[in-house]
């Protein structure tokens, strides 16, 4: 009996296509804020003791951030408008960044500020952080926290394709443009609080 062979034509369809590989999911992120002595320390170019190997480098805040906030806070500014956060992977506790409020809600606008570690970009946490600072932002009408929140405004460099993505991707709207007191030229961003339905 013969045998025959048939060769496979190069443009053969396989029978099963495979769909593409998903990403992996972007890690869990938490905000921790950053307790005051460790802003001192951070306000000093200085690695809180305690913190150790578990930062990832580029995370923290830079010293004026610290700074800034500390100034804040000694000025009687409440301490939810003035504290920074760390950013926090739930798997392992590692600082991957840091997020915060810039000063205290001002005609009903507040900005946020938010930077992640190099190693740690492009795997949702900026997006994660920035989410639940608008929670926090508009967790309440004011009361004894200061006046209420109705919309947060992200200054991003326009040449920041990573966190222009962030903002949109979370409903920020674009604003325009402007210069803060650097001279660098920001493109605004703003959340506006949904109003309530009547």
């Amino acid at each position: 009996m013969a045998t025959f062979m048939v060769a496979q034509s190069a443009w053969a369809v396989p029978s099963r296509v495979s769909p593409p590989p998903r990403p992996p999911p972007a890690p869990a992120v938490e905000l921790q804020p950053i307790p005051l002595a460790d802003l001192q320390c951070l306000a000093r170019n200085a690695l809180p003791p305690h913190l150790g190997g578990t930062v990832i480098d580029g995370a923290l805040p830079p010293a004026f951030v610290a700074a800034r906030s500390l100034q804040q806070w000694q000025a009687g500014t409440p301490q939810r408008w003035c504290s920074s956060f760390y950013m926090r992977r739930q798997a392992d506790r590692a600082v991957v960044g840091a997020c915060g409020f810039k000063s205290p809600p001002q005609a009903g606008r507040v900005e946020i500020g938010y930077g992640v570690a190099t190693a740690c970009r492009n795997q949702g946490v900026a997006r994660q952080a920035v989410a639940a600072l608008l929670l926090r932002a508009f967790e309440d009408d004011g009361g004894d926290e200061g006046p209420a929140v109705h919309e947060v405004l992200a200054q991003v460099n326009p040449d920041n394709g990573p966190s222009t993505r962030v903002v949109r991707s979370l409903g920020f709207q674009h604003e325009g443009l402007a210069t803060d007191a650097d001279g660098e030229l920001l493109v605004q961003w703003v959340f506006r609080r949904p109003l309530p339905a009547r």
